[in-house]
């Protein structure tokens, strides 16, 4: 009962998580906007830009809103183009991230867990953190369960990546 009233008053942890979390989606959903200028010859160079800025020394947390936001514009820009997806067939792409799926990049770039019931865009929600520190060249892997998936997977965001100037492929 005396959490119940805590909570009222001062709000639960994913409350405030949310709340500290909401200037960083409008900056994000800023520069997404922002970006919807850029040519697709220009997706690449920004990650190139983006990686020359984390060389010289600019840490990635800083990089984070122009990097998330140039991954929802190339989300955006790829809508209703399609390639080969394995257990799909040809997928039409129509995916832009929702302001919970940045949330959720966010907060697995923090070293944290999110939780996210199936459905809800896991594997959309990874894209984000795996472009920023992909951005350092230095090799991001992501884990799944079994090798279909794997191979699901690259072939469904492998695209995206593509699109942004980075390499993508799967171990199994």
């Amino acid at each position: 009962m005396l959490s119940k009233l805590l909570a009222k008053m001062f709000g639960t942890k994913h409350d405030r998580d949310v709340q500290r979390l909401d200037p960083i989606v409008e900056e994000v959903n800023e520069w997404a906007e922002e970006y919807q200028a850029l040519t697709d010859e220009q997706f690449p160079e920004k990650t190139q830009e983006f990686y020359e800025r984390w060389e010289d020394s600019e840490p990635l947390y800083d990089l984070l809103p122009e990097a998330y936001g140039l991954v929802k514009a190339a989300c955006q820009r790829l809508i209703g183009r399609s390639w080969p997806v394995r257990g799909v067939g040809e997928m039409i792409w129509d995916m832009v991230p929702y302001d919970v799926q940045i949330i959720g990049g966010v907060v697995l770039h923090e070293g944290k867990i999110t939780e996210m019931a199936t459905g809800e865009g896991k594997t959309l929600v990874a894209l984000f953190p795996l472009y920023l520190n992909g951005l350092t060249k230095q090799g991001v892997h992501l884990v799944t369960h079994n090798e279909f998936l794997a191979e699901r997977d690259r072939e469904w965001m492998g695209p995206v990546f593509e699109f942004l100037g980075l390499t993508v492929d799967r171990l199994i």
